[in-house]
């Protein structure tokens, strides 16, 4: 069965889905703020994603190269790539760093911060719950590099009224503290911002082409979502071009017109992507990524790592070990969206 007004495959093969199925976004740290107007908060760029859910009063995003965003009660945005933004209640505040801002634990991933007015009056308060998030499966940091910078539920309420319940949840839990509400509030913003990057997914993803045509085209999305899913696999042309049921030489052609890459140049970025991340986040070992990534010495895989990341694999783990990837990795991940 097709839905032709997505144009995504329904209870069959659905790459889109797959994909979004494993990017599951990760909470890095979650905040509860509770402020008394007039307040500004700057986040600073980061590599994560930030999320935030307005809970009560009303508020105005910043973010460079946008005309402020008016967010209320109930209003949720996701910036994908993490840039430097303000939330401010007026124009002319002070503005402080949100790292500034002293924080009491509520658990392992939420802490809450106050910076209240002491009256009996709290309901002029702001609610706030933020949250750094983490792409688990960077192999999905092309179609980031091409997400607005900002995105915003509103957008999603007329095609997914069942998102309704769930930000009226985390009002509820953000309102009455009950008991375990933190642990809640991480899950809900979870669901909520996957469905933000899944109903941009539907809409047709803005402007945005190439990446996104190769997953809603049924047959050339199905071999996309393999080598996503088995990326250390020796994959041949011969291999991708009967997933998706052709000949070589027509797989060849239509992959390069909708991607602009060869098929072979788009598994190996794949593979240099993934070990990025594993060298980011997870510390893995150079020869263990290498295995992984079906390479048959370390040697090759530390030259097709400088050909694709620009640097040797030894040099990006030794930065992240130390703490040094941060803004510039946010800022060669959003080139190399282009490049996957």
């Amino acid at each position: 069965m097709f839905d032709q007004s997505s144009g995504l495959a329904k209870n069959t093969h659905d790459p889109v889905s797959e994909l979004l199925m494993g990017m599951r976004l990760r909470g890095a740290s979650y905040g509860r703020l509770q402020l008394t107007p007039p307040f500004g908060i700057r986040f600073p760029s980061a590599p994560e994603a930030r999320f935030h859910f307005i809970a009560r009063g009303k508020v105005l995003l910043r973010a460079p190269g946008e005309s402020g965003r008016e967010l209320a009660c109930g209003d949720a945005v996701l910036l994908p790539r993490g840039e430097m933004h303000e939330i401010v209640t007026g124009p002319n505040v002070q503005m402080r760093d949100y790292e500034s801002y002293a924080r009491k634990p509520l658990c392992p991933e939420v802490a809450a911060v106050e910076a209240c007015i002491k009256s009996a009056d709290r309901e002029n308060d702001t609610l706030i719950f933020t949250g750094r998030m983490e792409f688990e499966l960077d192999t999905l940091h092309p179609l980031v590099g091409l997400m607005p910078q900002v995105m915003s539920v509103g957008a999603l309420i007329g095609r997914q009224p069942e998102l309704m319940p769930l930000l009226g949840a985390m009002e509820r839990e953000m309102s009455e503290e009950r008991v375990g509400s933190a642990g809640i509030l991480a899950r809900l913003a979870d669901v909520i911002a996957a469905s933000i990057v899944r109903g941009w997914v539907e809409c047709g993803c803005g402007d945005a082409t190439g990446w996104i045509e190769a997953l809603r085209d049924p047959r050339l999305g199905r071999v996309i979502a393999a080598l996503h899913r088995e990326p250390g696999r020796n994959w041949t042309l011969a291999d991708m071009a009967q997933e998706m049921g052709s000949s070589r030489s027509v797989f060849a052609k239509r992959f390069v017109e909708v991607t602009g890459m060869t098929p072979q140049r788009y598994v190996l970025a794949l593979r240099m992507r993934l070990a990025e991340q594993w060298f980011r986040r997870d510390k893995l070992a150079i020869d263990t990524a290498a295995r992984r990534l079906g390479f048959g010495s370390q040697a090759a895989f530390a030259r097709a790592f400088k050909r694709i990341v620009g640097e040797p694999p030894g040099k990006t783990r030794s930065k992240a070990a130390s703490g040094m990837i941060g803004n510039g990795q946010n800022g060669r991940r959003n080139g190399a969206a282009r490049e996957i």
